[in-house]
């Protein structure tokens, strides 16, 4: 039987470089050979919090080359055991045999492909010359989204909000010898009409993006709000924006951030621009000029583990 790998948090945390992980996706995304079925996604109850956690399946596959399947729980209050939310394993196959190939840890690698998945996004619709961002949020997803956006524009001020303080001072410091400057503040509205970009994971429920906020040429990355009835922005940002998806097969279903707008008549799907598989291919078009506000929502999806998998799998053993 072949050697099962093991790959760790710390390789993943320290064997990132995101202009290549981004291009690593992007070539996944001009694509047409890998199979992403709809990912599995079940809400089972957790009485012992009095708030459901979530279990996702998400299995990819190109054919003769690359097989995987990513399996997570979401467990929003998971803060009061000192844990991550997020908790999961990424099972790496042999495509041809389905032996098991690496097992790597699933929470570094969804932050790393996420925060990828964001950036390439960026590459399409943020101004070229955005140099400002606002970061909301502090969970594991906020460093790597600042620094995945700042591998593909030239970001010098950095802004960073969290329900705890605390917890985005501790952000500043880690990232205080980063070519870009970092500040936390107090409230989202001190800078989010300054900013090129706003990026936001929360576990939020109700919107935090409003946008009354907005200015013209910003750019909205919506991360957090996983599950129908939760969202990070409100109905006006929706409407002023130009809206992206990662793809239409989640985008459309399971965050609330479209299915609310959707389902209440604010947002038709076909007033959604394009998902990344047509940016990347050019089929899509993004940006169109330098006053439109473009809103970019991402849910996640099985292709993007599968290319961070392989990525991941392919610098460990070749090492």
């Amino acid at each position: 039987m072949d050697t099962i790998v093991q790959i760790t948090t710390d390789y993943i945390e320290n064997n990132t470089d995101f202009n290549s992980l981004i291009e690593e996706l992007k070539n996944r995304f001009t694509s047409d050979s890998i199979l992403v079925p709809m990912r599995h996604h079940h809400d089972f109850p957790n009485p012992v919090v009095q708030e459901d956690s979530t279990l996702l399946l998400m299995p990819a596959w190109n054919p003769g080359k690359e097989a995987g399947v990513k399996i997570v729980t979401v467990s929003p209050e998971n803060g009061q055991f000192d844990l991550p939310s997020i908790q999961g394993t990424y099972l790496y196959m042999d495509p041809v045999k389905g032996s098991i190939k690496a097992i790597m840890e699933a929470k570094s690698l969804t932050t790393k492909r996420t925060a990828s998945a964001s950036a390439l996004a960026s590459s399409f619709l943020s101004r070229p010359d955005s140099s400002s961002l606002l970061m909301i949020g502090t969970g594991a997803l906020s460093s790597n989204l600042i620094k995945a956006h700042a591998s593909v524009r030239p970001i010098k001020e950095v802004y960073i909000w969290g329900r705890n303080h605390e917890k985005a001072q501790k952000i500043v410091e880690d990232l205080k010898d980063e070519q870009f400057t970092i500040k936390a503040i107090r409230t989202i509205e001190e800078k989010i009409t300054e900013v090129d970009i706003i990026s936001s994971a929360t576990l939020s429920k109700t919107p935090l993006v409003f946008g009354k906020h907005l200015r013209p040429g910003q750019h909205v990355d919506l991360v957090g709000a996983y599950k129908k009835d939760t969202r990070e922005a409100d109905d006006e940002t929706i409407r002023r924006g130009s809206v992206y998806v990662d793809t239409f097969q989640g985008g459309l279903k399971e965050s609330g951030d479209i299915v609310i707008p959707l389902k209440e008549g604010t947002l038709k799907e076909e007033d959604i621009k394009a998902d990344l598989f047509q940016l990347c291919s050019g089929i899509g078009k993004g940006r169109a000029n330098d006053t439109e506000i473009t809103v970019f929502k991402s849910v996640g999806h099985a292709l993007e583990d599968l290319a961070a998998a392989t990525y991941f799998y392919n610098k460990y053993t070749n090492a």
